[in-house]
């Protein structure tokens, strides 16, 4: 298959093998030295540099629950007072939510999404650059706040009245308001590339019924980031307003209401959990096929499951409302609603059960994290269809029952996930192959441990003890439980630290991983590992759901494409058919200048409404600067 182009311009199919790889290298590589770091939109170097700094925050969300689980081990404990243990769980609800949790899925979506469409680069690939420095900077000022003691301490809900400034003067809530306005533009524009990439960079051929359903979850994902994240920085940007120039929207006196924060929150906070879920569904899919080998069953059923997933969560919000003296009426409909969504979610579990049923499976480490995870969602997700029923929901709200079922649904369902992902693609993305000895020391550490903190806090809340408590009384008999769950989290983080230990150790000596070391079938794993600047020296054409098994001998390519230029191909949405070539933007330091220019925006603003006014300039300087045209003649035709 051929894309025209003009005679005058070099393309694809007039060079072969070293020739072509080498001028393409030369095209889409990164410029050297640090400017030119600075200045990537490789979505696979944005990706990479997302990846580690999710990870970095996990590890100092994770050092901040260890010090939580270590006052709690046993009662009236003096480890920590009580405002640093109220500054250290809000900071670690708001670190591992906000900047772990989404931020790490979507990091895996920049690097692989357009290697399993069979595209050479992201759309909008400067937009992309500017949503990491975003979400970095926004990471950064969070965990300086707390360095100089001004780090929130409200809770990573930040309820109304509490983060009001009558009963917190401080500029404690300002900080963490602010840091959700970094995160939700910097996961808004990540949201808006995959959608894009998917819908129109397609492989030639590669149909709506033929997209990886990693990349299906994603797509899932997207959208419901983009229908929900509004949500939180209206929220979050009326709380601002509210403390600094005097606004009413939380204050009843005045004609606003406490409870309008807790619908705006949870309307966004209960997709939250899905957009963090989903991506997670989307990575066992792909982990469970190759290592089943066999497609996973159910295709068509695991996609519409996720769609009904991503419809559903928007209309669960006011089970976290229960208490607040809500029309009963209204929370009958929410309690169906919360039940009714573990249909998607239990065909999704059938169709992978199926799929190992009927496969041949191979139990390497990813394997072992993805039937893991199984258990314990499945165990997640029994407690939540308790918690979705009022009465009981009534008893348990704010005990340590709810802390217990969130964590089974959010590690089990994300985390354990995440941990079989890195294992997975970390050959993709190194060349090297992690230890699979200290892999499976990994996952029985992980699960064993896992439980052993966190079951006993279901216990913890059905005899009664409250959550965001930083101490307790001997006489409350919660000691030994709270011992054993401190116990449990020390394995917990000790298999994080031999994961860590594993991942040092290969990048320095791993084995060679090759071009597709677990014989996968989609196209990320059709180039080299890791990928060269350009991903594809020549664009593939898919004819199959598993490309890489069913054409393995020789996989069919489209030429037509420049190399004299960055230029990537666009397609149909839904039968993936070529239409045109696009030009792909050069590296470029203006999203950095426009990100540095926006954080002292958004820093100024919470001290100061006239940041507003002299921080306006240094944004439409450095926005005009992106934008100004430097296209060549052939993209203006």
């Amino acid at each position: 298959m051929t894309v025209m182009a003009e005679e005058r311009e070099l393309r694809d199919d007039a060079l072969n093998g070293l020739e072509l790889s080498t001028r393409l290298d030369r095209i889409w590589r990164t410029p050297p030295g640090l400017l030119g770091a600075l200045m990537s939109v490789d979505h696979k170097v944005v990706g990479r540099r997302y990846i580690v700094t999710a990870f970095t925050f996990l590890l100092l969300g994770g050092i901040l629950a260890i010090l939580m689980r270590i006052q709690l081990a046993g009662p009236e404990k003096t480890f920590l007072s009580a405002d640093k243990y109220n500054q250290i769980f809000t900071m670690h609800g708001s670190t591992m939510m906000f900047l772990f949790a989404v931020p790490v899925m979507e990091a895996f979506a920049v690097y692989l999404v357009p290697l399993m469409v069979g595209t050479r680069s992201i759309a909008f690939p400067r937009l992309n650059a500017f949503s990491y420095w975003m979400f970095l900077f926004g990471g950064c000022f969070l965990w300086i706040s707390f360095a100089l003691n001004v780090g929130p301490d409200v809770g990573w809900f930040a309820y109304v009245p509490l983060s009001s400034l009558q009963y917190t003067p401080t500029k404690r809530p300002d900080v963490w308001a602010q840091m959700i306005t970094f995160t939700e533009v910097a996961a808004l524009a990540v949201a808006v590339e995959i959608v894009v990439t998917v819908f129109k960079l397609r492989a030639p051929g590669m149909t709506l019924d033929r997209i990886p359903l990693f990349v299906w979850a994603m797509l899932v994902t997207s959208f419901l980031v983009m229908f929900a994240m509004p949500s939180i920085m209206v929220a979050s940007t009326s709380l601002i307003l509210d403390r600094l120039v005097s606004t009413r929207f939380y204050d009843s006196s005045s004609g606003g209401h406490p409870l309008l924060w807790q619908h705006l929150f949870w309307f966004f906070g209960h997709p939250e959990v899905y957009i963090i879920f989903i991506p997670g569904t989307g990575m066992v899919s792909a982990i469970l096929a190759t290592f089943a080998r066999r497609p996973v069953i159910g295709y068509p059923v695991v996609i519409l499951s996720l769609i009904a997933t991503g419809f559903l969560s928007f209309g669960l919000w006011v089970h976290h409302m229960f208490v607040t003296g809500l029309p009963q009426l209204g929370a009958g409909l929410f309690t169906a609603s919360s039940m009714l969504i573990a249909v998607p979610s239990g065909l999704q579990i059938f169709c992978w059960l199926a799929t190992l049923w009927d496969g041949r499976p191979v139990y390497r480490t990813p394997l072992l994290f993805v039937v893991g995870f199984i258990v314990i969602f499945v165990l997640g997700g029994l407690s939540g269809v308790m918690v979705a029923s009022v009465p009981i929901d009534t008893q348990v709200h704010d005990t340590y029952f709810v802390v217990a079922h969130f964590h089974y649904v959010l590690i089990g369902g994300a985390v354990f996930p995440l941990i079989g992902a890195v294992y997975y693609w970390f050959p993709k993305i190194t060349g090297r192959m992690l230890s699979e000895r200290l892999g499976r020391w990994n996952f029985w550490l992980a699960f064993v441990g896992f439980n052993v903190a966190f079951f006993p806090m279901h216990i913890l809340g059905l005899i009664g003890m409250p959550r965001r408590v930083y101490t307790y009384t001997p006489e409350m008999d919660w000691a030994h439980l709270n011992l054993l769950s401190s116990a449990g989290a020390a394995i917990f983080a000790i298999s994080f630290a031999l994961l860590l230990v594993n991942v040092l150790m290969s990048l320095r000596a791993g084995t060679l991983a090759g071009d597709n070391p677990w014989d996968a079938s989609t196209l990320e794993w059709a180039t080299s590992s890791p990928p060269p600047p350009q991903n594809f020296d020549r664009i593939p054409v898919v004819k199959h759901r598993d490309p890489l098994w069913l054409d393995s001998a020789s996989l069919p390519v489209v030429a037509g494409l420049s190399v004299e230029r960055r230029e990537v191909l666009l397609t149909s949405l839904a039968e993936a058919e070529p239409q045109i070539r696009e030009a792909s933007p050069e590296p470029s330091i203006w999203p950095l200048l426009t990100a540095i220019a926006t954080t002292v925006f958004f820093i100024g603003s919470i001290f100061t409404p006239w940041a507003v006014l002299w921080g306006t300039p240094p944004m439409a300087v450095t926005l005009i600067g992106w934008f100004w045209p430097g296209g060549s003649k052939e993209d203006e035709q």
